[in-house]
């Protein structure tokens, strides 16, 4: 038992450091330390940096949380912003920086969406939503706003044709009224079928 307790921790430790140099050689091949975000990277558009006469523009892509410039530099959304403007994963977005230090962020290049229904979980310490056999994560901001808690049914955008990570919030439905509805249509199916066919 000890012997292969011993095994399985090397196996571990080996396919850690292996992981570990796999990541470091991609690092140094893209220059992107975050392997992640190479997905973002790609996508974001060529003209980074132009200089206008009140400050710079940056071009980037929203990875859920931050946008990513094409060097695969970030750039903190605020959650609020990207919360109530419902930024998916995937949106090309511009960042105006102003002379004074200002960042203001625009959406410029929405990618096409679907929505799909889940319910509000909570794993290894952040809110997630279980949907489609796959947990996807949604901004704090966005659970605060609608005042969600665990167990409730939450709708949330999805980019249509890409694997996302990070969903946004559109709609929270509380579990208490999603089982009242529940309980409600499963009481009118069965009046339904007790109701005697007047045609008969």
């Amino acid at each position: 038992m000890d012997d292969q307790l011993l095994t399985i921790q090397e196996l571990i430790d080996s396919a850690t450091s292996s992981l570990k140099t796999a990541r470091n050689m991609l690092s140094e091949f893209t220059g992107v330390a975050d392997p992640t975000k190479l997905k973002h990277t790609a996508q974001a558009s060529v003209q980074s940096s132009v200089p206008v006469s009140d400050g710079k523009i940056i071009e980037g892509i929203f990875d859920g949380q931050n946008m990513v410039d094409p060097e695969g530099q970030t750039y903190p959304v605020p959650a609020n912003y990207a919360s109530k403007s419902k930024l998916v994963e995937g949106d090309g977005m511009k960042l105006t920086i102003t002379d004074e230090g200002k960042f203001v962020y625009k959406q410029i290049n929405p990618v096409d969406r679907r929505m799909v229904g889940g319910v509000l979980i909570q794993e290894d310490g952040q809110y997630k939503i279980l949907s489609e056999g796959k947990s996807y994560r949604v901004l704090l901001a966005s659970v605060t706003f609608y005042r969600a808690e665990v167990g409730d049914q939450v709708t949330i955008i999805l980019p249509k044709d890409d694997d996302a990570i990070w969903g946004a919030v559109e709609n929270v439905m509380p579990k208490h009224v999603a089982e009242t509805e529940a309980k409600a249509q499963i009481a009118k199916e069965v009046d339904g079928e007790l109701m005697p066919d007047l045609d008969e």
